[in-house]
C-alpha cells in the first residue's frame, strides 16, 4: 500500500500515457483535448488541495453522524438520541431555522454530516462539468472549505436532475464523492485530496441518458460503487485508503438508480446488496463473490432497506427476506403488495415498515407479517426519502413542503414546514437538527433558532449567521 504522495507520484506519470494513447486515435481526437485539460485541471486541484502523505486507520463514522445516503446503516433513521427537533418551521420568516447558505451548483445528492461538518457535491456549468464538493461548519454555517474538480466521463443527465446526484460517504475520516460521470474523488475532512478515479474515462460505455444516480457505501476497508447502466454495468470495490480497485463484478445490462446497502445475517456476516432491474444480488464485500440472488423486477429508482437481519426489498410491492450465506440461498418471508413504494426508498425502523406510495400516501407496516397497519394521505409528489427521528416521519416533497407525521396506532400529521424551493434531496439529521438541499440552498432546521443574517456565495465564506453565535 502506498502513502498519497506515492500514489500521486505515480499517477503523474501514468497521465500522460494515458491521455496521449487516447490522442493518437483520430475519432476521438476532441475527447482526447478534453481529457488532457481535466487531467491538468486535476493535477493543478491536487497541488491546490495539499496532498498529506498519511496512514490511516480504519475508523467508522461517529455515533451521532449521518455519513452516507440515509444515513447509519442506510436505515433512514436517526440515533435515538437525535431529540428536540422542530415540528413546524418557515423558510421566509426564519423560525426554527439556524442557517441558510446557497450553494455554487445543483444537484439531487443528499447531504452528509460527519465530525461537525455538513458536506454537500454540487455540478455546474453549460455541461454540468464541474464538480463541486463544500464543507460546511454544521454549527454557524460558514464555509469551511470547497474544491472543484472536472468531470472526466459523460456528464450527459435528464436536465430535471444533475451530475452531482450520488450522496458523498464517509467513514469519518475520508470523504468520498461521486457524481453521475462515474468520477469519485476521495478526500480527508480539511478538504485535502487523497486520490481521484476516473471511472467514466476508464470505461466510456458505462453510462445512461439521463445520467448516473447511485450512491456510494462504505463497508470496511472498502468504498462499493455500483454503476448498472445502459451500456457496460460493473460493480467495484474500491480500497478506501489507496483509490484501487480491490474487485469488480459484470452486472447485467440495464440503468438502475439505486444504492447498495449493508445486511448483517443472522449468522453475523456483512453482505452486500446490488439491487439490479431483474435480482437482488448478495456479495462478499471483502472478495465480490455474488453469494446469492433473489429474482424479482425490482424497483429501479427505490432503494431496499436492511433491519435486524432481513432485507426489505421494493419489487412491486415490499419483499421481506432472509439471506443464507452459507446456502447462498434467499427465503421469502412474506409479499405486501399493499406496502407499494413510489421514488422514496422504504424505511424499517422497530418492527413498522414505512412507504410512500402515489399520489403522496404513507402507509404503515409490521413487519412480522407485511399487513398494513395504518395509511396518512400527505401532500406530494415525492422524490426524496423520508428520514426518521425522536418517533417522527419528516416527509418533504419536490414542491418543498415538509411533512412531520406522528408515528403510533395510527398516522397523524403534527405540523409542516416550507422550504421555497423544489427538492430533490433526501434530508439528513444530525445535533439535534435537520438540513435540507436544494439546487440553490442548504437549509440547517433546529427547534428555537432564528436565522438572522443569510449573505450571497461567496461574499463572507457564504456563511450564514445564527442568533447568539
Amino acid at each position: 500500500m502506498a502513502k498519497a504522495d506515492e500514489f500521486n507520484a505515480a499517477r503523474n506519470e501514468a497521465l500522460p500515457q494515458q491521455y496521449s494513447a487516447a490522442h493518437r486515435t483520430p475519432a476521438s481526437s476532441r475527447r482526447a483535448t478534453r481529457r488532457r485539460q481535466a487531467a491538468a485541471c486535476l493535477l493543478v486541484a491536487m497541488l491546490c488541495a495539499g496532498l498529506a502523505a498519511a496512514w490511516w486507520s480504519s475508523a467508522p463514522a461517529a455515533a451521532g453522524d449521518w455519513p452516507q445516503f440515509r444515513g447509519p446503516y442506510s436505515t433512514g433513521a436517526a440515533a435515538a438520541d437525535e431529540t428536540g427537533l422542530p415540528v413546524e418551521f418557515d423558510a421566509r420568516s426564519g423560525r426554527n431555522v439556524a442557517w441558510r447558505v446557497p450553494l455554487c451548483g445543483r444537484g439531487p445528492s443528499s447531504p452528509i454530516v460527519v465530525a461537525g461538518r455538513v458536506i454537500v457535491t454540487a455540478s455546474s456549468g453549460a455541461r454540468q462539468d464541474r464538480l463541486h464538493v463544500m464543507c460546511f461548519d454544521a454549527q454557524s454555517g460558514r464555509l469551511r472549505w470547497q474544491r472543484q474538480l472536472w468531470a472526466t466521463g459523460s456528464t450527459l443527465c435528464n436536465p430535471f436532475a444533475a451530475v452531482a446526484a450520488p450522496t458523498p460517504a464517509s467513514d469519518g475520516e475520508r470523504i468520498y464523492a461521486f457524481f453521475s460521470s462515474n468520477d469519485l474523488a476521495c478526500f480527508d475532512l480539511e478538504g485535502n485530496l487523497q486520490w481521484y478515479r476516473g471511472l467514466g474515462h476508464e470505461s466510456p460505455l458505462t453510462r445512461n441518458d439521463v445520467g448516473m444516480a447511485s450512491s456510494p457505501l462504505v463497508v470496511g476497508s472498502l468504498v462499493v460503487v455500483q454503476l448498472d447502466s445502459s451500456g457496460v454495468s460493473f460493480a467495484a470495490g474500491i480500497d478506501a485508503r489507496t483509490g484501487h480497485t480491490r474487485w469488480q463484478i459484470d452486472r447485467d445490462q440495464g440503468p438502475t438508480w439505486t444504492s447498495p446497502v449493508v445486511l448483517r445475517t443472522a449468522e453475523g456476516k456483512d453482505v452486500v446488496l446490488l439491487q439490479g432491474r431483474r435480482s437482488l444480488a448478495a456479495v462478499e464485500p471483502e472478495s465480490g463473490r455474488v453469494l446469492g440472488e433473489y429474482e424479482a423486477s425490482c424497483h429501479t429508482i427505490a432503494s431496499a432497506a436492511t433491519w435486524q437481519h432481513r432485507a426489505y426489498l421494493p419489487a412491486w410491492g415490499l419483499n421481506c427476506l432472509n439471506f443464507d450465506p452459507t446456502a447462498g440461498r434467499w427465503e421469502l418471508v412474506w409479499y405486501a403488495p399493499r406496502l407499494r413504494s413510489d421514488n422514496p426508498s422504504p424505511l424499517v425502523h422497530n418492527a413498522r415498515a414505512y412507504t410512500i406510495k402515489p399520489p403522496g400516501i404513507v402507509v404503515c407496516g409490521d413487519i412480522r407479517d407485511g399487513q398494513v397497519l395504518w395509511q396518512l394521505r400527505l401532500t406530494g409528489p415525492f422524490w426524496a426519502s423520508p428520514v426518521l427521528a425522536d418517533g417522527k416521519l419528516y416527509c418533504v416533497n419536490h414542491r418543498g413542503l415538509v411533512q412531520v407525521v406522528g408515528l403510533g396506532e395510527k398516522g397523524e400529521l403534527l405540523g409542516t414546514g416550507q422550504l421555497d424551493e423544489e427538492i430533490l434531496a433526501t434530508p439528513a439529521v444530525a445535533g439535534r437538527a435537520i438540513y435540507f438541499r436544494s439546487d440553490a440552498y442548504l437549509w440547517k432546521i433546529a427547534q428555537g433558532a432564528k436565522t438572522i443574517e443569510i449573505n450571497d456565495w461567496p461574499d463572507n465564506d457564504a456563511a450564514a449567521i445564527s442568533a447568539g453565535e
